[in-house]
């Protein structure tokens, strides 16, 4: 068996409050539309922020666990047909690996912490 890799989500920290309070995050807007949480890997987290979040501030990069997802996990055509991991269950916390505040550099891009390709 393979073991998946570490998946992030970009998600504004009030958003996520609410799932720290809860134990489980369901999602953003666009998740519940769409019925799958929207993850990225690393390197596609770069380029989700720069088209799905230029500018914003009070976001978080979240680190989770692939494997800890189990079957719920599945990765599918996406942007540019990359494969992309979409959750097609509520995102437990327990599976989260870290949070990091995703801060605007100078140049008006997202800066990006040290993260596992």
């Amino acid at each position: 068996m393979t073991a998946m890799p570490v998946v992030y989500k970009i998600v504004p920290d009030t958003l996520w409050q609410q799932a720290r309070q809860s134990g489980v995050f369901h999602g953003a807007a666009i998740d519940l539309t769409d019925g799958y949480i929207h993850l990225s890997t690393a390197k596609q987290s770069r380029k989700t922020a720069e088209l799905y979040f230029a500018g914003q501030t009070g976001l978080l990069l979240v680190a989770v666990d692939g494997d800890a997802l189990g079957d719920k996990l599945v990765f599918e055509p996406s942007r540019g047909g990359d494969l992309f991991p979409h959750l097609y269950a509520p995102l437990p916390l327990s599976a989260v690996l870290w949070e990091k505040p995703l801060l605007i550099g100078d140049d008006g891009a997202h800066i990006f912490p040290e993260m596992a390709e």
